[in-house]
């Protein structure tokens, strides 16, 4: 059963939340959230180099100890202010009119290091440095990580109670998207949550920060090694992650675009594609996939129905049966030369929040050649694939909304 327990969050007073909380990091670029930062906002503390002129690169020692200043000083200004004792926090969204409600708690390192905490993505090494860098320096979890578990039905039932009450927090982003958030400090509530996590939910599956997840674990271990006195229960053998019910989620396409036909032409491409697919041009109106192996392609100023025949995908592979190892094998590597997904310069991934209209304008830009749109993977598919261990290709899935960061912050001390 999974470790965890609840902190003391550093979060801003309610009358300034909107002004504090802001989007993850890695939603925006620099130059995006230097024109969308207020004075308050987290921006300043989570993506400092928008406050030089010009703008410094993330990784430049002068933005790592900017970060640290902008931490102190919303602090000292009052824009942050840490709770009198340890609770738990319930935080909701709504996107079109579906509401997912997920409990902000600390959850252990040592159960990433024994696998209770449940990966499905390979992590890059520099962003997972970058992100260990940001955490040790500010000696805290800036941002929390998106976590899922199996549905308990006791769980459900507190968090049914507090979202009846009164919330601490409630507002709507710049997307329309909505956010709220309680407080739980009754410590009969807060025993009984422990309890329940502790005894009764076997495993959280990592939704949407991998890389946060394995460099707060790293620095739980680091610090572990220079504390000769560790007894495991120190704050920093914990982080902050924000924990939803699986059946709430819900992941959206996550879709390619490319640079060039690998030397070919349109219609070469075209009759590649029909040895493995049954194809058929839907016209100039935007196609989206109708299932599983469906794939929607823009090329030429067209779309395209993209089928993967039997026999081209394995039902009994896990990994096998994705749309995006159909897609990687059949399309990109077979026919358009991209061997690696995580390191080629000649694709590009597309959130499905952006619309397909977005695949369309990329390629009638110029920018890119072809497109091609991806039926989501499932929440069962995403928690069967980690139960067995295996890891699915890069850039597979994607969660909206983004959870808001500044609203909860844990100190590791």
């Amino acid at each position: 059963m999974v470790t965890v327990k609840p902190f003391a969050a550093v979060r801003p007073p309610r009358n300034l939340v909107t002004e504090v909380a802001a989007p993850p990091y890695d939603v925006l670029n620099s130059e995006e959230a230097k024109t969308m930062a207020s004075e308050k906002s987290l921006l300043h503390i989570t993506k400092p180099e928008i406050d030089f002129d010009p703008i410094l690169p993330d990784h430049d020692q002068k933005v790592y100890d900017k970060a640290v200043e902008n931490f102190q000083a919303w602090q000292q200004k009052g824009w942050l202010v840490q709770d009198e004792k340890p609770c738990y926090y319930v935080y909701s969204q709504t996107m079109d009119e579906r509401t997912q409600y997920g409990i902000v708690l600390c959850a252990h390192t040592d159960d990433y290091a024994s696998g209770l905490i449940k990966k499905h993505e390979l992590t890059r090494k520099d962003k997972e440095d970058d992100r260990m860098i940001h955490v040790r320096i500010q000696n805290a979890n800036i941002e929390p990580v998106f976590f899922a578990y199996k549905d308990n039905e006791q769980i459900n039932a507190i968090v049914a109670r507090y979202v009846a009450g009164e919330s601490e927090y409630k507002f709507t982003d710049e997307n329309g998207f909505g956010h709220e958030l309680w407080v739980i400090s009754d410590d009969a509530d807060i025993a009984l949550i422990t309890k329940l996590f502790t005894t009764e939910v076997e495993a959280f599956y990592v939704a949407d920060g991998h890389h946060r997840t394995a460099a707060a674990a790293r620095v739980g271990s680091e610090k572990r090694s220079q504390n000769p006195a560790h007894t495991g229960k120190e704050e920093y053998n914990y982080f902050m992650a924000v924990c939803f019910p699986e059946s709430q989620l819900k992941i959206i396409d996550y879709n390619r675009v490319v640079k060039d036909l690998n030397g070919l032409t349109e219609s070469q491409i075209i009759g590649m594609l029909g040895y493995d697919f049954d194809v058929m041009c839907m016209g100039t109106e935007i196609y989206k996939p109708e299932g599983l192996h469906n794939f929607a392609m823009y090329l030429g100023g067209k779309w395209y129905s993209l089928t993967a025949r039997p026999g081209t995908y394995d039902d009994n592979d896990p990994i096998g049966v994705l749309d995006v190892t159909i897609l990687s094998n059949l399309v990109l590597d077979k026919i358009l030369g991209i061997k690696d997904l995580r390191t080629d310069k000649r694709i590009d991934f597309v959130g499905g929040i952006r619309g397909l209209g977005e695949l369309s304008r990329r390629v009638d830009s110029g920018e890119m050649k072809v497109a091609f749109a991806l039926y989501p993977v499932s929440m069962e598919q995403l928690m069967n694939i980690a139960d067995t261990g295996a890891i699915m290709p890069p850039k597979t899935t994607w969660f909206e909304p983004k959870l808001r960061s500044g609203l909860a912050i844990h100190k590791l001390a």
